[in-house]
């Protein structure tokens, strides 16, 4: 079976240095060693347990950094040049994915989210795809509500650092 699942776009243009908008980001959100982390998380024996585990490596947004990929370096290199500059972060909180994924199980598909930071020459673009509407389609109220509140705190990270 194939669905079609129409994506909303929330980006950003800042005028704001690439650097800062990305330490900005990073440094919102928490970043546990991924390792570590997994380690924890599976020890966990119960979800209290495991609930007190993941707060502890979230930022103040309530979202942890998964996974960082300098996608400009790899294009660069295909390039010859130093440019494009292009960062996709992969945030989230495996709280908020339970939430939604109890409801819908397809949203662990989709969480954690990406955002992308890329240098152009019009300024400094920040991209997200909205999980509201990537979860629209399954039409659950109770997901939906979660994927809102999610889209609410990525955007307001997202537009607090675009300044």
């Amino acid at each position: 079976m194939i669905t079609t699942v129409e994506v909303e776009r929330f980006s950003l243009t800042s005028s704001r240095p690439f650097d800062e908008i990305l330490a900005a980001i990073k440094g919102a959100v928490g970043h546990p060693d991924m390792v570590e982390f997994a380690k924890a998380t599976a020890a966990a024996r119960t979800f209290p347990e495991f609930e007190s585990t993941v707060r502890e490596g979230l930022g103040k947004t309530g979202l942890m950094r998964f996974m960082e990929l300098d996608h400009g370096s790899v294009i660069s290199k295909a390039m010859g040049r130093d440019k494009p500059r292009m960062v996709r972060l992969v945030i989230g909180n495996p709280l908020i994915m339970q939430q939604m994924a109890r409801h819908v199980p397809d949203a662990g598909s989709y969480a954690p989210v990406t955002v992308l930071v890329e240098e152009r020459s019009d300024g400094v673009h920040i991209s997200y795809d909205r999980m509201a509407s990537l979860l629209a389609p399954y039409r659950n109220s109770d997901a939906l509500a979660v994927a809102r509140d999610l889209d609410t705190k990525v955007e307001t990270l997202l537009s607090e650092t675009a300044g």
